[in-house]
Protein backbone atom coordinates (compact mmCIF):
# COMPACT_ATOMS: atom_id res chain seq x y z
CA UNK A 1 0.00 0.00 0.00
CA UNK A 2 1.18 3.39 -1.03
CA UNK A 3 2.40 5.87 2.02
CA UNK A 4 -0.69 8.58 0.34
CA UNK A 5 -3.34 6.09 0.67
CA UNK A 6 -2.23 4.94 4.17
CA UNK A 7 -2.33 8.14 5.34
CA UNK A 8 -5.47 9.42 3.63
CA UNK A 9 -6.80 5.69 5.08
CA UNK A 10 -5.70 6.55 8.54
CA UNK A 11 -7.30 10.65 8.63
CA UNK A 12 -10.46 9.01 7.14
CA UNK A 13 -10.57 6.55 9.86
CA UNK A 14 -9.97 9.06 12.45
CA UNK A 15 -12.32 10.93 11.13
CA UNK A 16 -15.21 8.46 11.02
CA UNK A 17 -14.25 7.81 14.61
CA UNK A 18 -14.39 11.71 16.09
CA UNK A 19 -17.58 11.34 13.94
CA UNK A 20 -18.74 8.29 15.98
CA UNK A 21 -18.13 9.66 19.48
CA UNK A 22 -19.65 13.18 18.54
CA UNK A 23 -23.00 11.47 17.89
CA UNK A 24 -22.67 10.13 20.68
CA UNK A 25 -22.60 13.06 22.84
CA UNK A 26 -26.23 14.42 20.47
CA UNK A 27 -29.47 14.39 22.15
CA UNK A 28 -31.63 12.14 20.05
CA UNK A 29 -33.31 13.73 17.24
CA UNK A 30 -36.06 11.94 17.43
CA UNK A 31 -37.58 9.79 20.76
CA UNK A 32 -37.08 6.71 19.68
CA UNK A 33 -34.57 4.48 20.71
CA UNK A 34 -31.84 3.44 18.19
CA UNK A 35 -32.71 6.07 15.65
CA UNK A 36 -29.27 7.79 14.62
CA UNK A 37 -28.36 10.07 11.89
CA UNK A 38 -24.81 7.43 11.14
CA UNK A 39 -22.57 10.17 10.62
CA UNK A 40 -19.40 8.24 10.57
CA UNK A 41 -20.82 6.34 7.82
CA UNK A 42 -20.34 9.08 5.42
CA UNK A 43 -16.65 8.52 5.94
CA UNK A 44 -16.60 4.72 5.30
CA UNK A 45 -19.11 5.36 2.07
CA UNK A 46 -16.40 7.76 0.40
CA UNK A 47 -13.60 5.13 1.35
CA UNK A 48 -15.34 2.72 -0.38
CA UNK A 49 -16.19 4.95 -3.54
CA UNK A 50 -13.00 6.69 -3.66
CA UNK A 51 -10.92 3.37 -2.75
CA UNK A 52 -12.07 0.03 -2.64
CA UNK A 53 -13.76 -2.33 -0.56
CA UNK A 54 -11.02 -3.44 1.49
CA UNK A 55 -10.11 -0.09 2.10
CA UNK A 56 -13.51 0.45 3.42
CA UNK A 57 -13.85 -2.12 5.70
CA UNK A 58 -10.73 -1.34 6.96
CA UNK A 59 -11.80 2.25 7.85
CA UNK A 60 -15.03 0.66 9.60
CA UNK A 61 -13.13 -1.69 11.37
CA UNK A 62 -11.21 0.72 13.32
CA UNK A 63 -14.20 2.86 14.21
CA UNK A 64 -16.39 -0.17 14.86
CA UNK A 65 -13.27 -1.66 17.31
CA UNK A 66 -12.25 2.50 18.41
CA UNK A 67 -16.01 3.21 18.88
CA UNK A 68 -16.73 0.33 21.29
CA UNK A 69 -13.63 0.98 23.29
CA UNK A 70 -14.63 4.38 23.59
CA UNK A 71 -18.50 3.93 24.58
CA UNK A 72 -17.17 1.48 27.09
CA UNK A 73 -19.98 -0.91 26.68
CA UNK A 74 -19.56 -4.78 25.76
CA UNK A 75 -23.45 -4.68 24.58
CA UNK A 76 -23.00 -1.54 22.44
CA UNK A 77 -20.02 -3.48 21.07
CA UNK A 78 -22.55 -6.35 20.02
CA UNK A 79 -25.00 -3.99 18.55
CA UNK A 80 -22.09 -2.36 16.32
CA UNK A 81 -20.41 -5.38 14.88
CA UNK A 82 -23.74 -6.81 13.75
CA UNK A 83 -24.93 -3.67 12.09
CA UNK A 84 -21.64 -2.95 10.96
CA UNK A 85 -20.82 -6.08 9.13
CA UNK A 86 -24.44 -6.30 8.03
CA UNK A 87 -24.04 -2.57 6.29
CA UNK A 88 -20.89 -3.45 4.91
CA UNK A 89 -22.10 -6.97 3.59
CA UNK A 90 -24.74 -4.73 1.66
CA UNK A 91 -22.79 -2.15 0.89
CA UNK A 92 -19.73 -4.32 -0.94
CA UNK A 93 -22.33 -6.12 -2.45
CA UNK A 94 -24.23 -3.25 -4.15
CA UNK A 95 -20.60 -1.75 -4.70
CA UNK A 96 -20.70 -2.71 -8.40
CA UNK A 97 -24.01 -2.15 -9.41
CA UNK A 98 -24.19 1.42 -8.06
CA UNK A 99 -22.36 4.52 -9.56
CA UNK A 100 -20.93 6.86 -7.77
CA UNK A 101 -23.85 9.35 -8.85
CA UNK A 102 -26.56 6.89 -6.39
CA UNK A 103 -24.34 6.00 -3.39
CA UNK A 104 -27.36 7.64 -2.02
CA UNK A 105 -29.23 4.23 -2.92
CA UNK A 106 -26.55 2.38 -1.45
CA UNK A 107 -26.15 4.36 1.34
CA UNK A 108 -29.98 3.37 2.39
CA UNK A 109 -30.26 -0.31 1.71
CA UNK A 110 -26.96 -0.20 3.76
CA UNK A 111 -28.83 1.58 6.69
CA UNK A 112 -31.18 -0.56 6.54
CA UNK A 113 -29.43 -3.79 6.60
CA UNK A 114 -27.49 -2.30 9.41
CA UNK A 115 -30.29 -2.11 11.29
CA UNK A 116 -31.29 -5.59 10.78
CA UNK A 117 -28.13 -6.88 11.77
CA UNK A 118 -28.86 -4.42 15.35
CA UNK A 119 -32.48 -6.02 15.53
CA UNK A 120 -30.98 -9.80 15.22
CA UNK A 121 -28.42 -9.04 17.96
CA UNK A 122 -31.50 -7.55 19.89
CA UNK A 123 -33.66 -10.60 19.56
CA UNK A 124 -30.77 -12.74 20.80
CA UNK A 125 -29.71 -10.51 24.00
CA UNK A 126 -33.79 -10.26 24.84
CA UNK A 127 -34.52 -13.42 23.54
CA UNK A 128 -37.67 -12.79 22.08
CA UNK A 129 -39.32 -11.91 18.59
CA UNK A 130 -41.24 -9.05 19.71
CA UNK A 131 -38.15 -7.08 18.82
CA UNK A 132 -39.11 -7.56 14.76
CA UNK A 133 -42.46 -5.54 15.46
CA UNK A 134 -39.42 -2.54 15.71
CA UNK A 135 -38.60 -3.33 12.45
CA UNK A 136 -40.91 -0.64 10.48
CA UNK A 137 -40.18 2.30 12.38
CA UNK A 138 -35.97 1.11 12.48
CA UNK A 139 -36.18 0.56 8.16
CA UNK A 140 -37.93 3.98 7.67
CA UNK A 141 -35.34 5.47 9.94
CA UNK A 142 -32.76 3.29 8.21
CA UNK A 143 -33.85 5.02 4.88
CA UNK A 144 -33.97 8.33 5.61
CA UNK A 145 -30.62 8.44 7.40
CA UNK A 146 -29.26 6.15 4.73
CA UNK A 147 -30.36 8.80 2.16
CA UNK A 148 -28.79 11.91 4.36
CA UNK A 149 -25.73 10.14 4.54
CA UNK A 150 -25.68 9.09 0.81
CA UNK A 151 -25.83 12.30 -0.21
CA UNK A 152 -23.79 13.94 2.06
CA UNK A 153 -20.72 10.94 0.81
CA UNK A 154 -22.21 12.25 -2.29
CA UNK A 155 -20.86 15.84 -2.53
CA UNK A 156 -17.64 14.97 -0.17
CA UNK A 157 -16.24 12.94 -2.36
CA UNK A 158 -15.42 15.18 -5.19
CA UNK A 159 -13.91 17.36 -1.90
CA UNK A 160 -11.46 14.26 -1.51
CA UNK A 161 -10.55 14.07 -5.06
CA UNK A 162 -9.96 17.45 -5.53
CA UNK A 163 -7.43 17.08 -2.43
CA UNK A 164 -5.86 14.09 -4.07
CA UNK A 165 -5.44 16.13 -7.25
CA UNK A 166 -3.90 19.20 -5.76
CA UNK A 167 -1.52 16.68 -3.86
CA UNK A 168 -0.07 14.85 -6.43
CA UNK A 169 0.55 17.86 -8.02
CA UNK A 170 3.01 19.08 -5.44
Amino acid sequence: MKTRKLTVLGLLSALSLILFVIELRLPALIPVPGVKPGLSNIVVLVALFAYDRKSAGAVLFVKTVLGAVFAGSMLRFLYSCAGSLCCFAAAAALRGAVKERQVWFLSAAAACAHNFGQLAVARVVLGTAQVWWYAPILLLSGVLTGLFTGFCARFSLPLLRKFDDHQNRR
